[in-house]
């Protein structure tokens, strides 16, 4: 049995679930709503504050998306009450991010500054020229788009130059030496 999925979720006051016959589950909270389609194999039943995910049968589809699908359903609970951060660094000389009403804009040593439109339901702030917060209530939204921002200059390991998650570790590495 699958320990993630067999643990039973806690519903926080103020939260609203509803699981429709196909396993459509919405949950409506202080910060906004989300919906995701469950698989129709799994059950999801509500008993007072609390919700629980089973499964069927014990094959390999069903183990699978037992503790996926218990997951996704506790990640819109706190997205919804809590939210999601993603904090991004801008590190290298004469690289720096700037907010320009709805675009982000980054100058990253190309020719040209990188202009980035803001996605639906996310919030992009830029408290420093060396920092970047995605904030949002969809998780896989959140680092999804963090992610598309750090690909336009991902960290090297000879200088350390580009963008990082805060607190990622960069594997640095030596240069090469002159000939003796």
């Amino acid at each position: 049995m699958s320990r993630i999925g067999r643990k039973p979720i806690t519903v926080p006051s103020g939260v609203e679930i509803n699981v429709d016959e196909k396993n459509l589950v919405t949950v409506k909270g202080p910060k906004g709503t989300l919906t995701e389609q469950i698989s129709q194999d799994l059950t999801i039943t509500q008993e007072g504050e609390e919700l629980t995910v089973t499964r069927p049968t014990d094959n390999k589809k069903h183990r699978s998306l037992h503790g996926l699908s218990r997951t996704l359903i506790n990640n819109m609970i706190l997205g919804v009450t809590e939210g999601y951060t993603k904090k991004l660094e801008v590190v290298g000389v004469g690289y720096r991010a700037q907010k320009q009403g709805k675009k982000l804009v980054l100058n990253l040593g190309f020719s040209h500054p990188v202009e980035m439109e803001d996605p639906e339901g996310l919030e992009i702030e830029v408290p420093t020229q060396t920092e970047i917060l995605v904030k949002g209530i969809n998780k896989q939204l959140v680092g999804n788009y963090a992610a598309k921002i750090r690909a336009w200059r991902e960290p090297e390991p000879y200088k350390g130059k580009g963008i990082r998650y805060s607190g990622e570790y960069v594997r640095r590495k030596e240069g090469k030496t002159g000939k003796k």
